[in-house]
C-alpha cells in the first residue's frame, strides 16, 4: 500500500517568512517616510531657484539684493511650503515649511556668500557666489531632510 505524501509548508516555515517580512517592513517604512519628507523639502529649493538668480544678478550689478523680488507662492501656500521671503540687506532667502515637510514653522535659509563673507546690499561681491543652507545659516529643518550639499 502506498502512502500519499503531504505537500505544502510547515508552520515553522510560514512563521520564518512572516518574521522576515516584518523585519523588512520595520526598516523600510521609516526610510520611506524620511524619503517622502526630503522630497517635500526639495520643493522649497525649486521655489527659491528664481530668487537665487535674482539675488545673484542684483549683487553683480551692485543693486539692492531683492530688487524685483516676486514671491513664488504669492497666490497661496503650497502643501509643503507656507512662505518664501527675501531679505534685502543680505540676500538671505527664507523658506518656511509646513507640518508635512519637516515641521510647521521650521525654515530653510539660503545665505549667499562671496569669498566666505555675507553679501551687503548695493556692494558688488569680490568673488563668485556660494550658497550656505545648513544650520549655521539659520536653517531649522532637521539635517536628515536637507539635500546633501546643505548638511
Amino acid at each position: 500500500m502506498q502512502t500519499k505524501k503531504q505537500a505544502g509548508f510547515t508552520l515553522i516555515e510560514l512563521m520564518i517568512v512572516v518574521a522576515i517580512i516584518g523585519i523588512l517592513a520595520a526598516v523600510a517604512i521609516p526610510a520611506y517616510q524620511d524619503y517622502t519628507v526630503r522630497s517635500r523639502v526639495s520643493e522649497a529649493f525649486s521655489l527659491a531657484s528664481g530668487t537665487k538668480t535674482l539675488v545673484a544678478e542684483n549683487a553683480a550689478a551692485g543693486e539692492p539684493l531683492c530688487q524685483g523680488f516676486v514671491n513664488p507662492i504669492a497666490s497661496g501656500a503650497t502643501d509643503n511650503v507656507s512662505a518664501v521671503a527675501c531679505d534685502g540687506t543680505n540676500g538671505n532667502i527664507t523658506m518656511t515649511m509646513t507640518a508635512a515637510s519637516g515641521g510647521a514653522g521650521t525654515v530653510v535659509v539660503l545665505q549667499p556668500q562671496s569669498g566666505g563673507a555675507a553679501l551687503t546690499s548695493g556692494t558688488i561681491p569680490p568673488e563668485g557666489l556660494t550658497w550656505q543652507c545648513n544650520a549655521a545659516a539659520g536653517t531649522t529643518v532637521a539635517a536628515k531632510y536637507l539635500p546633501t550639499n546643505c548638511r
